[in-house]
């Protein structure tokens, strides 16, 4: 069992007489592939066999290709997507990591300590010419 299954972040408290706010590493991982995917130039999250198996069953897995790691030094996010051919893979890859950090900052009042960017693919968009395409 992965050592984030049990754990959760605690969002510093506001006000002390409300109570506790905690986040679970499955929600952060939710918010990056979301934020992820918004940027243009990113074709989509790739994700290990398990997500894909998830994915088929379930219909939809919104945490494939984003791994949450709690380390003393804070949150560590890494992220494997493929970008569409043509695109600056660091322009893409820095405009993710922002759009991660900001959308987690704006939605959670978290921090991250990293973002690793994994470019695993690059897709290829061929559309096939019809006749009076090729005449």
């Amino acid at each position: 069992m992965p050592e984030n299954e049990n754990r959760s972040i605690e969002v510093e408290e506001q006000q002390e007489d409300l109570g506790r706010i905690e986040i679970s590493p499955e929600v952060i991982e939710v918010i990056a592939s979301l934020a992820a995917v918004e940027i243009v130039g990113v074709s989509d999250l790739h994700g290990n066999f398990a997500s894909g198996m998830v994915e088929k069953l379930s219909g939809r897995n919104y945490r494939k290709g984003v791994k949450v790691d709690l380390t003393d030094d804070g949150i560590i996010i890494d992220v494997q997507l493929t970008m569409n051919y043509g695109v600056s893979i660091p322009d893409v890859a820095e405009k993710v990591q922002d759009n991660i950090v900001q959308t987690l900052k704006r939605m959670t009042a978290l921090d991250v300590h990293e973002i690793n960017i994994h470019v695993v693919g690059v897709r290829f968009d061929h559309k096939e010419k019809t006749d009076s395409e090729i005449d």
